[in-house]
């Protein structure tokens, strides 16, 4: 049994690292605040391109735009994994990279990785991923033109046939306790039937009721629209991994504060034990040397 003054050092120690992780959550609780309205923001932002690009793909169908048709024979996939820099973040970083994993051994086909976060780049390494390009070191509150560089990289390499197809791995933010891996494909697209992460599918029927003049013709605005739409995915996975990321921090932290003060506890009861088993035993042992004394006398 550990004596008293290895269990008040234990104490000591134990009330530390409370501090420390209430100190997290607290910190990751302000974050997660900001993270909410951004991901808010720019759902809205999304949902009104994903509108606009459905009504203009009713005026354009069968276009041959190169993000728009599929490959005939899929060879190469390009995955984009969007995880943190930091741990300390619960089954996070495991959770998306795992996902990504399992998407990969379920594709015959050869897959380039392109990563976000120092965590899923790291587990994805060392279980043999091809990692082609690496964005770690992010800022915690991205603007669109930091994320800007991973969409082009990913739309050079499907137009220029390195990759025949796209996903994007991430965790969707649904509140602060519950967040969900996804991989969803993001080359090539569909007309007629956009729809954002949330759902707000955009209704071909009510689009055809509705009369519309492009200037320019369709195929144009497509032109320049289609490469800016996969620009606002990707920027939406990122902020919905952000929120997800803090929330699941604050979570972790909430938890190891509450076990640390649990452990504490125990070991305060412990402690006090045990003090009282040594009072109780020097009490015997004086009794015992007065008796001695009285018979000896």
């Amino acid at each position: 049994m550990a004596s008293a003054r290895e269990m008040r050092l234990r104490i000591r120690s134990v009330g530390n690292i409370a501090q420390v992780t209430r100190a997290l959550e607290a910190v990751s609780a302000a974050k997660v605040r900001k993270a909410q309205a951004s991901v808010v923001a720019s759902r809205d932002y999304a949902r009104r391109v994903s509108s606009v690009l459905g009504r203009i793909g009713t005026y354009s169908q069968g276009s041959t735009h190169p993000l728009l048709v599929p490959r005939d024979k899929v060879e190469n996939i390009g995955l984009l994994l969007i995880s943190s820099d930091r741990g300390l973040a619960g089954p996070y970083n495991m959770n998306v990279t795992k996902a990504a994993l399992e998407f990969a051994q379920g594709k015959n086909q050869t897959l380039r990785w392109v990563t976000v976060g120092q965590k899923g780049r790291d587990l994805a390494y060392v279980r043999g991923a091809n990692i082609v390009s690496d964005f770690s070191s992010f800022r915690s509150s991205p603007a669109f033109s930091d994320v800007t560089p991973i969409a082009r990289v990913l739309i050079d390499d499907y137009l220029d046939s390195v990759v025949d197809e796209v996903y994007v791995a991430y965790t969707d933010y649904v509140n602060t306790l519950r967040q969900e891996t996804r991989v969803v494909r993001i080359m090539p697209m569909t007309t007629g039937n956009f729809e954002d992460d949330h759902n707000n599918q955009v209704s071909s029927e009510h689009i055809s009721q509705v009369g519309y003049t492009y200037e320019p013709e369709p195929e144009e605005l497509l032109e320049s629209i289609l490469p800016r739409f996969t620009q606002v995915q990707v920027y939406q996975s990122v902020l919905e991994s952000l929120a997800s990321e803090h929330s699941a921090r604050m979570v972790a932290m909430r938890n190891a504060t509450d076990n640390a003060n649990d452990l504490s506890g125990a070991l305060r009861l412990a402690y006090n034990k045990a003090r009282q088993l040594s009072i109780t035993s020097d009490l015997l042992d004086i009794a015992g040397g007065a008796e001695a004394l009285q018979q000896a006398g």
